[in-house]
C-alpha cells in the first residue's frame, strides 16, 4: 500500500467508496441522501490536501483530508477525516492513513489535531484514535443522529503534532 496525493482521476473510483459510507448513516454527519457536488466540495475543494491510500496494483483502498479546523486564530489546529473502502477494512488502510496524516499536517504547519465527532457507538474508530495516541477531550451527549439507534454521544478527541 502506498499513501499518494488525490489526483482528479480518483474521482470515479472514489466516489463510489466515499457514498457508501455516507450511506450508512452511522459515521459520518452527511446526510445519506446528500448531492455528489456536496461530498466532492467536503472532501475535495476545501481541504488544505487530500490524500487515497492505493494498493500495489493501484486501486484505491481509502482516503483522507486535512484542513484548518477552524480559521484565522484557529488555523493552526487541523481537522481530517479519514474514509476506508469496504473491502479494505481491517487491513491497516485506517492506521497508516491517520500516521500519514498527522505527519502532513505537521509538515503544513500545524501543530495539533481535532476531531469534532467520533461517532461514540464506532467503538473501532475510537479505539483506533486512541491508539494513536488521540484523548477524548470532549462529550457531545446526543449529538449524532444516527441511522439506526438514533441520537447518540460523539467525543470530540485531540492530539498535539508539535
Amino acid at each position: 500500500m502506498h499513501i499518494r496525493p488525490y489526483a482528479a482521476a480518483d474521482w470515479p473510483e472514489l466516489l463510489p467508496i466515499l457514498r457508501t459510507a455516507i450511506a450508512g448513516g452511522d459515521t459520518f454527519t452527511w446526510a445519506p441522501d446528500c448531492p455528489d457536488a456536496e461530498i466532492h466540495d467536503a472532501w475535495i475543494e476545501h481541504p488544505h490536501a487530500t490524500y487515497v491510500a492505493c494498493s500495489t496494483d493501484g486501486c484505491i483502498l481509502g482516503c483522507y483530508f486535512i484542513k484548518a479546523n477552524q480559521p484565522g486564530l484557529g488555523a493552526h489546529v487541523a481537522n481530517a477525516g479519514y474514509c476506508v473502502a469496504p473491502a479494505a477494512r481491517g487491513q491497516g488502510v485506517a492506521t497508516a492513513m491517520c500516521e500519514h496524516s498527522q505527519t502532513a499536517a505537521a509538515e503544513a504547519g500545524f501543530r495539533s489535531m481535532q476531531f469534532n465527532i467520533v461517532v461514540a457507538t464506532n467503538a473501532p474508530a475510537v479505539h483506533l484514535w486512541q491508539k494513536l495516541g488521540f484523548a477524548i477531550v470532549g462529550r457531545l451527549p446526543g449529538a449524532f443522529r444516527h441511522r439506526e439507534r438514533g441520537f447518540v454521544d460523539a467525543f470530540v478527541m485531540f492530539k498535539q503534532l508539535a
